[in-house]
């Protein structure tokens, strides 16, 4: 069996048992029983199934951890926590998050005017709110307004024309005001792809000079009492402890000289986020070096250290870590809906009276491979086939013997892979490297996995089921888009090995999970591919609910995003219709309402398992 490292990124969320993968919580059901119980309503392509029991297990988490290690290191600062908006705006997961945070006291933050206002719609009245990011006058204004609400709420300033945009602002609102968070532009940077988030030239923050011109101008107009928080962010899915405890250690010194120059109701240290998810499958990789508890320690010990060193007051410590909370609620499904080497089956095989020398060799190949015989006959095989393909390039073999060396080749190669696959790994993959099955998925990998295609992000990625059986297949995966980088190729580094199945006799699915992170936010519509069906599984005392099922969008939801005037294009395929002399008017009726269908189902391939 090969768990597909699901020990190492799934924290113990979900388990392998009967050769399926299943949800470790609950009756503990199988990702195969729910995805087939959603497809008996007709749904087709790709599903996203949300776990709001996820996103609670990673809040409580992050909560009890602080909690840990503020008693044990005798720590005076509180603990709080706002949700980066920006990691996920869809409305099911904002419903499940507010509702879980009830709890904590766990608030919201926003990163524009529309965020905030989702913020201000929907967040906990006793759970803050943040706003950063580059603001305009509505922006604040949108800020004063949501005081006003009672909200306890903190505006971050990117930028001294804010805090004077904010001045302005309390003129004409007054009372209350809401809270201010200063964000300092550090020396310290992060790690990775998102290291540019922090150090001195980073897009965020005000440096030295600009925090001590803030704090005059606050002290100025009598508002400094207002000055609450600070705010940093050295870059999402920080994979190394240094450069936080190197960053905690710079934003710590810079607290405790503003205490000293008097702000005295400054009392919050906003780390911002960046706590890291683990999302290899495989053993010798590591996308992160720490746990939650060394990150937790390490947090509270430096800012208490620092506090005593400077005789300050020990600050409240706030994260904003988005990606830790929501990347492992939600799974995409996609249904493999054709493997590329199953045309070349023995079936096709159409042997002359006289073949060539070369495919006469194959074909006794073929009949003749054992155990012992696998690696070298394989090899021989490769290497015959370009030397037929070359005779075909010269007119030297016709089609049908190109035709016959294609199956006899994937014939010898699916029948090595089959002597081989109790073998070692290492002889195993020395035969796997050179071929690979391509697995054609019905999902847009732009739509659902953006970070692979644009940073190269891998998502854990196994079956559903058959993880009783070894697989053998090395496998290339591609989507159903109209576009070459659709693909997640085969990698030595990071070899993924699926099954020789037989999609008329059974359905396959693969799962990739953690993509609850800006996956769905950050997707394209290439091709006009969108969101796909979305599901969310609660769990009860009688097993499970599937709710809040959202279908992909109709074709003509699509269109009409991209401000197409629907009725024009029907009246449009109407006419068409109308006019063309290849329909008989009979049939123009009911070509039109089959076309009405037609528009009406989702973008996505609607297929069904192909049965002999």
């Amino acid at each position: 069996m090969v768990d597909y490292g699901i020990k190492k990124w799934s924290n113990d969320s979900f388990i392998i048992k009967d050769g399926e993968v299943k949800v470790n919580f609950g009756s503990k059901p199988s990702l195969l029983e729910i995805t087939k119980k959603i497809r008996q309503t007709g749904i087709r392509g790709p599903i996203l199934l949300r776990f709001p029991h996820l996103i609670k297990k990673q809040i409580d988490t992050l909560y009890k951890e602080f909690q840990r290690a503020t008693k044990s290191f005798d720590y005076s600062g509180k603990f709080s926590a706002v949700f980066p908006l920006k990691v996920n705006q869809f409305p099911n997961f904002v419903a499940s998050l507010v509702d879980i945070a009830k709890e904590y006291n766990y608030g919201l933050e926003a990163g524009s005017k529309a965020e905030l206002v989702i913020a201000m719609a929907y967040n906990n009245k006793n759970a803050p709110i943040t706003v950063n990011g580059f603001k305009d006058r509505a922006m604040i204004n949108l800020s004063f307004i949501a005081a006003k609400m009672g909200y306890n709420i903190t505006v971050t300033i990117e930028g001294l024309n804010e805090l004077e945009e904010i001045l302005e602002a309390i003129k004409e609102f007054g009372e209350p005001v809401p809270n201010i968070g200063l964000r300092i532009r550090l020396h310290s940077s992060g790690i990775g792809i998102w290291a540019k988030s922090g150090g001195i030239n980073s897009k965020f923050g005000l440096t030295s000079t600009e925090l001590l011109e803030a704090v005059e101008l606050l002290k100025k107009n009598g508002v400094l009492d207002r000055f609450k928080m600070i705010h940093f962010h050295i870059g999402s899915q920080i994979s190394e402890i240094g450069p936080v405890k190197k960053a905690l250690r710079e934003a710590g010194n810079i607290y405790a000289e503003l205490r000293k120059m008097g702000a005295k109701n400054l009392s919050i240290i906003n780390l911002g986020g960046g706590l890291a998810v683990e999302y290899s499958q495989h053993k010798n990789l590591q996308t992160k070096n720490y746990t939650i508890s060394e990150f937790t320690n390490d947090v509270v010990f430096l800012l208490k250290e620092i506090s005593k060193q400077k005789g300050v007051n020990e600050p409240d410590i706030f994260t904003e870590s988005g990606r830790f909370v929501a990347a492992n609620h939600a799974i995409l499904i996609a249904p493999v809906i054709e493997l590329f080497s199953q045309e070349y089956s023995e079936k096709n095989l159409k042997l002359k009276k006289e073949n060539p020398p070369l495919i006469q060799e194959l074909y006794e190949l073929y009949k003749s491979i054992n155990k012992n015989s696998a690696i070298e006959y394989l090899h021989d095989s490769l290497d015959h086939m370009e030397s037929l393909l070359t005779l075909f390039d010269l007119g030297y073999i016709d089609l049908q013997d190109r035709s016959n060396t294609e199956i006899l080749v994937h014939l010898i190669i699916k029948k090595s892979i089959e002597l081989l696959k109790e073998s070692n790994y290492q002889e195993l993959k020395r035969v796997q490297d050179r071929v690979q099955e391509r697995y054609l998925l019905n999902f847009s990998l732009f739509q659902s996995l953006p970070d692979f295609w644009g940073l190269n992000q891998r998502f854990p990625v196994m079956p559903l089921n058959n993880l009783d059986k070894n697989p053998t297949r090395s496998a290339s995966l591609w989507d159903i888009t109209c576009d070459s980088d659709g693909e997640i190729s085969f990698d030595s580094s990071y070899p993924l090995y699926l099954h020789d199945v037989d999609l008329t006799k059974e359905e396959y699915f693969l799962a990739f999970f953690l993509v609850g992170a800006y996956q769905e936010i950050l997707g394209m519509k290439h091709n006009l591919f969108t969101h796909p069906t979305e599901v969310t599984v609660e769990f009860n005392e009688n097993g499970y609910n599937l709710k809040n099922i959202v279908e992909s969008q109709n074709i003509l939801d699509i269109l009409y995003d991209l401000d197409y005037d629907l009725n024009d294009i029907q009246s449009r395929l109407k006419s068409n219709i109308a006019d063309s002399n290849l329909i008989n008017k009979e049939e123009k009726e009911r070509i039109f309402e089959l076309l009405t269908l037609l528009l009406n189902e989702n973008n996505y391939l609607k297929v069904s398992l192909k049965k002999e």
